[in-house]
């Protein structure tokens, strides 16, 4: 006698299909600009997604910091900081070598997501965890023991279900977090293998940063996780998680947006920029600006989010002697500039 299939606890809600619905709007509307997405803004996301889901669980580093300890700079941080931001930035990349429904494809991803960092990599763990916040024991998962069962039905599940991906991928991910299967790591595999399974149903996932959307909203995103607990359904969870995926479009949609306003800004900035290190101060006098936000908001900020310049001292992004320089990438951008004008 074979034991019926495993279904997690949820009920579809109007609020769910609405999501859905607006979810698939916000994709026709990115669809045709899919292709356009250059390689550095597509490697700005995934910097700010690794950024994100590390610092939901508590890692310090600044995008500025990730994104020099990911260039080999010196960063001022604590070791298991920086080696976080390493591992997950692996991760991430290699993220299209694996199926949502394989174990043995987990428990990859999660040895390179926490290699050096605990003595279980890539396996589940061999006693029992909670989740604290403050004093109070939120959640207590299951015994180690049971694991590998249940995530044996949760992948079972996951195969099979008919289940739209974008209610699927969020169940998982509380399913996931419930289980616990691991003795570390487990909020940022259970947002990675969300973004896996999104992105094998539309590749522009791969390019969206859903957590750097719900580490805007970490307390909500807490929140939820606990409000599905108490209630034995993740259909707070559910509503919750789609409602983060449909502001994470919008968000590529005005960012797309706000790049092309601001292409003629970051040129302006680059032009200005020499063979020397400048200060603030400096390139907004050589671009003729004196309102500080308007420089940091339409020139400064983009140029450093795509690459273009960086820090002399990525270690201290506010320190008092800061200055700025162009990347190899800015370089070849200006040198391609100055050709296309004939100089």
């Amino acid at each position: 006698m074979t034991s019926d299939p495993y279904q997690p606890p949820y009920s579809l809600t109007p609020a769910m299909l609405r999501l859905v619905e607006e979810i698939g709007e916000t994709l026709g509307r990115l669809r045709a600009g899919i292709g356009l997405i250059e390689p550095h803004l597509r490697r700005g996301n995934r910097i700010r997604t690794v950024q994100a889901s590390c610092a939901i669980e508590g890692n310090t580093l600044s995008v500025e910091q990730v994104t020099a300890v990911l260039e080999g700079k010196r960063v001022l941080g604590r070791p298991s900081e920086i080696q976080e931001v390493r591992n997950a930035f692996v991760a991430y990349e290699r993220m299209s070598e694996w199926s949502p429904c394989s174990r043995d494809d987990l428990l990859a991803a999660h040895g390179i997501l926490m290699a050096g960092l605990v003595d279980e990599q890539g396996r589940f763990r061999s006693g029992g965890v909670g989740i604290q916040r403050g004093e109070e024991i939120v959640h207590l998962a299951p015994p180690a023991d049971r694991v590998p069962a249940l995530i044996a039905d949760l992948l079972a599940w996951l195969r099979a279900t008919p289940e739209h991906p974008l209610i699927a991928s969020c169940v998982f991910h509380y399913e996931f977090e419930f289980i616990h299967p691991f003795q570390d790591g487990n909020g940022r595999m259970g947002r990675l293998w969300q973004t896996l399974i999104l992105s094998c149903w539309n590749p522009l996932f791969a390019t969206v940063s859903v957590e750097t959307i719900t580490g805007k909203h970490q307390a909500d995103y807490y929140a939820a996780l606990n409000a599905s607990n108490k209630a034995v359904d993740c259909t707070p969870f559910i509503e919750f998680m789609l409602t983060m995926i449909r502001d994470a479009l919008r968000e590529l949609i005005v960012t797309e947006q706000v790049n092309e306003q601001q292409t003629e800004q970051v040129a302006r900035l680059l032009a200005a920029m020499g063979g020397t290190p400048l200060s603030a101060r400096e390139i907004m006098a050589k671009v003729g600006l004196t309102h500080r936000p308007t420089f940091l908001y339409s020139y400064l900020h983009p140029a450093l989010a795509d690459g273009l310049i960086e820090m002399t001292r990525p270690d201290a992004p506010r320190a008092r002697n800061q200055k700025y320089r162009l990347t190899a990438t800015g370089k070849r951008r200006t040198d391609k500039e100055d050709f296309a004008r004939g100089e």
